[in-house]
């Protein structure tokens, strides 16, 4: 059993300096698991390996618990809470050092013969082993006691399936076990929740999850979910672990014809290589931003913008930052940071730099936009820079034909901007973020970066040979990173990254792993800003 967070990456198996990371496979290629599992090692059975999985976890997370009650749905996800009540009583009764007693409690929300096979056999186990059967969620429950869910897992696929019938009792159900103050260990995923886009089906709305805290867990097991770590998945889900179950899956093995539909990444090499002695700052790459609206447009300074671009592409370890403010009061202004240069927009040469355009652009951005998306050899296109194009059939075609040119682009979009660009809808964008963001980077022949809980970075056919199969999500950030300018320096710092010699889709996911990274380090008692986050981007 593994404990999955983004210090876990050195131990991801079977990957690549290009295709780094966790396999993630969606339920359909879980149920082809199962069942080449089950051929493969029938005794004992996934269910059996899965409950006592389920048993072991739950100790290990309240070794003191008084009271362990499973919640168990109508499918295999509750035959493996059932699995788990039958280890644990057996357990409890047998630990010599066991001085109070543990009661093992379990509501079901199906009679015996209304379950699958496997399920009836695990419920005849439990009953032997001495389980209780309760009605509903105990009283009293304490710090120290355990909710496990076991209800639906990823069973639950569609809005039929959540409302009809005996299962409109599982939203009661479901409320009740995540009221309580006790632990909850999700079997799976969080009971309502589409484990391949980590978002909520109706009648489970978002607005019942809660914040992630060390009280929520899930084991995942056989495979990881993509929905366990994008959308409103690393909320509801808590802390991730994984289970394979004796497949093999965690040393790489994988069947024939089965890949995962993306991988968590966890990067083979860090972010800041050891420099020669010999090299000089143009070994590292130069990176020309544009962007920064002045007030005398319209009344709205957005200079920060850029400079927040700048000054992460500084400390990512760009060798020369340029900076052109679209604000005609800027020029014979003093850089606030010596080391970043400020060019003219007209005087910048835009062929020879990797360029950020777009970043607190306004609408003074879009009279550039032709030359930049035709010049700029590599381009990160971020903020109002996204905006021009999706409002301009022209410059959208200009984007995709940057690729047969052999210019490469990475998009930074967040839901809304990428709902833009698709001509789709926020909420169509968040329902499936992995799909989003493949089908921008196929439409747009770019890489993308899509911004937000999971950030999802997906490669256009634009990439190299190599890379065109990868998508990630990215494990590292937290609400910290919810605060004005840090989608900029996370631009930034992808393109002091592309300048010193990575690939486009690899500098996208390195540098939204540092960003989080460096979020999630954050001292708990130190102001935090994006101007602080760009500075400490270069630190170990």
């Amino acid at each position: 059993m593994l404990r999955i967070s983004a210090s876990s990456a050195h131990a991801c198996p079977g990957t690549t300096a290009h295709s780094a990371g966790w396999p993630l496979f969606d339920t359909q290629a879980t149920r082809a698991l199962e069942k080449h599992a089950a051929a493969l090692r029938p005794s004992p059975t996934l269910m059996q390996r899965a409950g006592e999985a389920v048993g072991r976890l739950a100790l290990a997370l309240a070794p003191h618990a008084r009271t362990i009650w499973i919640a168990c749905g109508p499918g295999n996800n509750g035959g493996d809470g059932l699995q788990a009540a039958a280890w644990l009583q057996r357990w409890h009764a047998t630990a010599a050092f066991a001085t109070q007693p543990c009661r093992i409690l379990v509501s079901c929300t199906r009679e015996r013969h209304q379950m699958p096979a496997d399920a009836q056999a695990a419920w005849d186990d439990a009953l032997a082993a001495g389980v209780q059967w309760t009605t509903r969620q105990p009283d009293g429950m304490g710090p120290h006691d355990l909710c496990i869910d076991a209800l639906l897992g990823i069973g639950l696929q569609s809005r039929a399936s959540a409302t009809t019938g005996s299962n409109a009792r599982l939203v009661e159900l479901l409320h009740s076990l995540h009221a309580g103050p006790s632990q909850v260990l999700c079997v799976d995923i969080a009971s309502g929740m589409d484990a391949d886009s980590g978002q909520y089906l109706p009648p489970f709305t978002p607005g019942q999850s809660t914040a992630q805290s060390s009280q929520r867990h899930t084991l995942a097991l056989l495979t990881l979910h993509p929905g366990l770590f994008t959308g409103a998945g690393r909320d509801a889900c808590g802390q991730i672990w994984w289970d394979d179950l004796g497949t093999g899956l965690q040393a790489g093995d994988m069947p024939p014809g089965m890949a995962p539909c993306a991988l968590l990444f966890a990067p083979t090499r860090t972010m800041a290589s050891p420099r020669a002695h010999a090299s000089h700052k143009g070994s590292y790459g130069d990176v020309a931003i544009l962007g920064g609206e002045g007030l005398a447009l319209r009344g709205m300074s957005m200079t920060g913008a850029a400079w927040l671009a700048a000054l992460a592409a500084l400390h990512g370890g760009a060798g020369r930052v340029m900076l052109s403010l679209l604000d005609q009061d800027s020029q014979g202004q003093t850089a606030p940071w010596p080391e970043i240069m400020l060019r003219h927009p007209q005087t910048q040469d835009w062929q020879h730099a990797t360029v950020v355009c777009g970043c607190g652009g306004g609408q003074a951005v879009r009279p550039w936009m032709a030359d930049i998306l035709a010049q700029a050899p590599r381009l990160v296109l971020d903020a109002d820079g996204l905006n021009a194009v999706a409002g301009d059939a022209r410059l959208s075609q200009a984007l995709r034909e940057r690729a047969g040119r052999g210019q490469h682009t990475v998009l930074t979009p967040h839901p809304l901007e990428a709902a833009r660009l698709l001509e789709s809808s926020t909420a169509q964008v968040q329902s499936d973020r992995l799909q989003a963001a493949r089908e921008l980077a196929q439409r747009l022949q770019c890489t993308v970066l899509l911004k937000g809980s999971g950030t999802v970075i997906a490669s256009g056919p634009a990439t190299p040979p190599q890379e065109t199969a990868a998508c990630w999500i990215n494990p590292t950030g937290n609400a910290r990173l919810a605060t004005g300018g840090t989608g900029d320096v996370l631009a930034g710092l992808i393109a002091a990254l592309w300048a010193q010699g990575f690939a486009p889709a690899q500098a996208a996911a390195l540098a939204a792993y540092r960003h989080g990274a460096v979020a999630d380090a954050w001292p708990a008692r130190q102001p935090f800003s994006a101007s602080a986050l760009a500075q400490a981007l270069g630190a170990p």
